[in-house]
């Protein structure tokens, strides 16, 4: 077996990705230190924004009238799906218990966080979408407080539509910040909300690099990095569909890699030809990223058989992956890394982008080799219990000391000790734990 690169990419994800954790780091101290008078001139800074933080009650609801009837029906539609998709996940957690041995007893539960913060990317895009994600999420998970921020537009604010979304879905505190303020705000708990216990949802390089400094004090959704996309074909795809598919995520910026591995030589001499042709129809500055993106990220990978594709993907990892080829069964049962999966011509990362209903906040980086992507599980904490018989204590106690005793750690080992000499006086248990 062997697979032939018609397309190599120049870069990867992580060329020529700035250093931008001291810049970040600086700009959370001085935060943390300054509270809401600092992150306010940090808006002021970067998004040339003095209005009022905190969304106003009245902004928001005149937002709704802003925002076209039909474009609120498609909001109310992408919602209903996001939520019925989270609802179905959550039903699926249960909590358990289960007696181990008798008289021993133990299980967990599923606790919700109790404040989380959405970052809603602004800049080039409004992300309507990344709002139903990230707060309808949340809202379905049980989490008591939803804080969430975006970037404002000058004179404006939030724009309407997005005010309108984050209401909808949830939000229980809009904020009028971007970047690393945004960010901060949320994770120290300024403006009135309760600090963060989870932040998440996408952002730009600072967005992602706040939260990996921020990881451990609170949890993150995931390290994030440029949108990344697959496409598998064979011969019975439809080329045009196909490139169409790979431009159409090409768009998000120009350092997002999009790869395709074609079962079929003609299949991939085609697209090579198609792709190049269908970006040039794109308006501007859509057409420069995704020219950018296919000329230094962009793949087209040649292999033998479905076998050799899987593996390929596999190893790509890759945040989405989309299946254009015959037996869509046999794909879903042998694919195993990726964020997300779209099996078959009739479905397509965009419409699990903006929505279908499974969340669009997903692993790059090859990151989908050990995690999947936002949701309800991301906001929920399954924690562990247990209850015992003192007649338990007869197995568990003097196991527990042996086992300290050898480790060395007599201060674990007594806490049995006290328990076998209170609940069984007179008897003599082996607790040397020295053979």
């Amino acid at each position: 077996m062997a697979i032939t690169y018609l397309k190599k990419a120049e870069k990867t994800a992580a060329t020529g990705e700035a250093d931008v954790r001291a810049t970040v780091q600086g700009i959370l101290d001085e935060i943390e230190a300054g509270g809401d008078d600092t992150a306010r001139a940090y808006a002021a800074k970067f998004d040339q924004w003095e209005g009022e933080i905190v969304a106003p009650a009245d902004q928001i609801a005149a937002a709704a009238d802003q925002v076209p009837q039909r474009l609120r029906d498609d909001i109310r539609f992408a919602h209903d799906n996001v939520r019925r998709f989270a609802e179905a996940q959550k039903a699926a957690m249960l909590d358990t218990e289960v007696e181990i041995i008798p008289g021993l007893v133990a299980g967990h539960r599923h606790i919700p966080v109790n404040a989380a913060g959405a970052y809603v990317p602004g800049g080039r895009y409004s992300h309507i979408a990344s709002a139903i994600m990230t707060v309808t999420t949340a809202k379905v998970a049980g989490v008591e407080h939803i804080a969430a921020c975006s970037p404002p537009k000058p004179d404006i604010g939030v724009p309407p539509a997005i005010l309108y979304t984050l209401d909808l879905c949830g939000a229980d505190r809009i904020l009028s910040l971007g970047g690393v303020q945004g960010v901060a705000a949320m994770a120290f708990g300024l403006f009135g909300c309760p600090k963060a216990d989870i932040l998440v949802g996408p952002g730009n390089q600072f967005v992602a690099e706040a939260k990996r400094i921020l990881f451990g004090r609170v949890g993150i959704d995931m390290f994030a990095g440029p949108t990344e996309s697959m496409v598998i074909a064979d011969a019975t795809a439809d080329p045009h569909i196909v490139a169409w598919d790979l431009v159409g995520q090409a768009e998000h910026g120009y350092n997002s890699p999009v790869w395709l591995i074609s079962l079929d030589r003609a299949l991939a001499e085609e697209l090579a030809r198609l792709v190049p042709d269908i970006i040039e129809t794109l308006p501007e500055p859509n057409q420069s990223s995704a020219r950018d993106a296919w000329a230094a990220y962009g793949e087209i990978i040649l292999a033998d058989t479905r076998e050799e594709a899987a593996k390929v993907s596999d190893e790509y990892s890759s945040e989405h992956l989309q299946v254009q080829a015959a037996d869509l069964d046999w794909w879903l049962a042998n694919l195993t890394n990726y964020g997300s999966l779209f099996l078959g011509e009739e479905t397509t990362v965009a419409f699990g982008d903006k929505c279908s209903g499974p969340n669009h906040v997903l692993p790059t980086k090859r990151s989908a080799n050990y995690t999947g992507g936002l949701s309800v599980a991301k906001y929920i904490k399954t924690v562990t219990w247990q209850r015992m018989t003192r007649e338990a204590n007869r197995e568990i106690a003097p196991a527990c000391a042996r086992i300290s005793r050898l480790e060395g750690m007599e201060g674990h080992a007594r806490t049995a000790d006290v328990r076998l000499e209170k609940y069984f006086p007179g008897v003599n248990f082996d607790l040397s734990g020295v053979e």
